[in-house]
Parts: C-alpha cells; sequence; structure tokens
C-alpha cells in the first residue's frame, strides 16, 4: 500500500458513497486507476465492507452497556457455546477475548436497564458464566469507525 491507497481509504472511511470521479480528483488520479485501486484494497481484504452508520438513539437503543464476563470453564465446547449465544443476541454488537481477569468483554445496546435485564437473562440462559459485571454508559466521548491509516514510514519505524 502507498501513499495514495492510504488516502483512498482515509476518504472512503469518511464517506464510502464518495463518487469515483471524486475519489480521484482528490488523490490526483484518473477514474480508471483510481476505481482499480480500491477494486484491489476491496479483493485483498484491506476493505472489508461499506455499510451504513445508523444513529442508536434514533432506533431505540441509544444505551451503551459494556459487560465483563469470566467463566471457570476454559474448554472448547464452552467457548463455542458462548461464541454462538453471542452472535445469536443482536443486542450484543461487539464481542472481545481479553487477557487479565475478564475473560470475555461485551459492548451490548438497548433502549434501556429494562432492555439490558432482557438480554442479560438471555445470555445467562444460553451459557453458563462464574460472573458477569455490567457498566452502563454515561456519556459517548468519542466513537469513530475510522481506523488510522498512517503512512508506511511510521509503521516500519522511520
Amino acid at each position: 500500500m502507498d501513499i495514495i491507497d492510504r488516502k483512498l481509504l482515509e476518504l472512503l472511511q469518511q464517506d464510502a458513497t464518495m463518487p469515483v470521479a471524486e475519489l480521484a480528483q482528490r488523490v490526483n488520479l484518473s477514474q480508471t486507476p483510481c476505481w482499480k485501486r480500491v477494486q484491489r484494497l476491496k479483493e485483498t481484504g484491506v476493505i472489508r465492507g461499506q455499510v451504513a452508520l445508523c444513529d442508536p438513539k434514533k432506533l431505540g437503543v441509544g444505551t451503551t452497556v459494556f459487560v465483563a464476563v469470566r467463566t471457570n470453564e476454559h474448554t472448547e465446547a464452552w467457548a463455542q457455546q458462548f461464541t454462538r449465544a453471542v452472535q445469536d443476541i443482536p443486542e450484543v454488537v461487539e464481542v472481545y477475548r481479553m487477557s487479565g481477569e475478564t475473560d470475555y468483554l461485551l459492548r451490548v445496546v438497548v433502549s434501556d436497564i429494562e432492555d439490558y435485564d432482557r438480554v442479560y437473562k438471555q445470555l445467562i440462559r444460553a451459557v453458563p458464566l462464574f460472573d458477569v459485571s455490567s457498566s452502563f454508559a454515561m456519556e459517548q466521548i468519542k466513537y469513530s469507525t475510522a481506523l488510522p491509516v498512517r503512512p508506511a514510514a511510521l509503521l516500519d519505524g522511520r
């Protein structure tokens, strides 16, 4: 990836609907080479997909809950059961397997505390858990889906 690819990624992360003509102009290329670069970024998996970002409040899921899960079962079967369980709950929008005292960290979006209680009960019915700790976000200070696109020189330490 060169500097033009990185600039294309920055632009597309800001607005994935930007027309190729505008992209090409902003990176000083003609349209065909620009389009080919974007296609290559998709084919190689650098661009995983293009989505619409929705306003959670307008969808009625404006409450964010971070859920720390601990288990005392560390088997492949349990992990598969847990994975299926969280994948089947649409309110669970992110899941990370962690190091340290917390085994898994979930980000859950719901309408309110009662809605979270419903999700919590669905989760504990689906898989045995040792400990579940929930923290409600009071305020979102920063949110971005854009990843940093650093120049190659910064990536290899120069």
